[in-house]
């Protein structure tokens, strides 16, 4: 990808891009439009995460989380602010849509205020938990937030950001 005589390259993530995916959730949580995560936290899913490099620079980042079998949730989906709107965002959701693919996944959630961007792609609003009972019933003992977001648990809804849950079908 060329923008602007840069090379962009989107990849999967490693262990020293965490700075740059650091820096870029820092400046997105600080407006309120991430959710703050652990540094620690971020080298143990590494390996969810794919970049968009310029130079030696992280210029955006987004993680592939699986959630269950045929289910995943994109997960951190944020472009530096000097490349927003020239299709970095684009090039990283298809990456992260690339993988879901071969890995099996058959449905993508995500949590967005950018829901204009993720319909582009074909998610839409959901209400409810599209899972059945024997599915909700398992994650039900995950300790992960995002599945409780997922499920639209009471005990999560003081922590959410107020965006919107959306679904894709591959």
């Amino acid at each position: 990808m060329d923008i602007n005589d840069s090379v962009i390259e989107i990849r999967p993530a490693r262990t020293g891009d965490v700075k740059g995916i650091r820096s870029i959730i820092d400046k997105y949580a600080l407006q309120r439009r991430l959710l703050s995560k652990e540094t620690v936290t971020l080298y143990e899913d590494v390996q969810e995460f794919t970049v968009a490099v310029a130079g030696d620079r992280v210029i955006g980042c987004g993680a592939l989380h699986v959630l269950w079998e045929d289910l995943a949730e994109v997960r951190t989906l944020a472009v530096a602010d000097d490349f927003r709107g020239l299709g970095v965002g684009h090039g990283i959701l298809g990456h992260i849509l690339t993988r879901a693919r071969e890995i099996g996944v058959e449905r993508l959630f995500c949590l967005t205020f950018e829901t204009a961007f993720f319909g582009r792609h074909g998610f839409v609003e959901i209400d409810g938990t599209p899972v059945a009972p024997e599915v909700y019933s398992q994650l039900l003992h995950s300790y992960d937030t995002g599945i409780a977001e997922f499920l639209d648990l009471e005990s999560v809804k003081p922590n959410t950001l107020g965006n919107t849950r959306m679904l894709k079908v591959l």
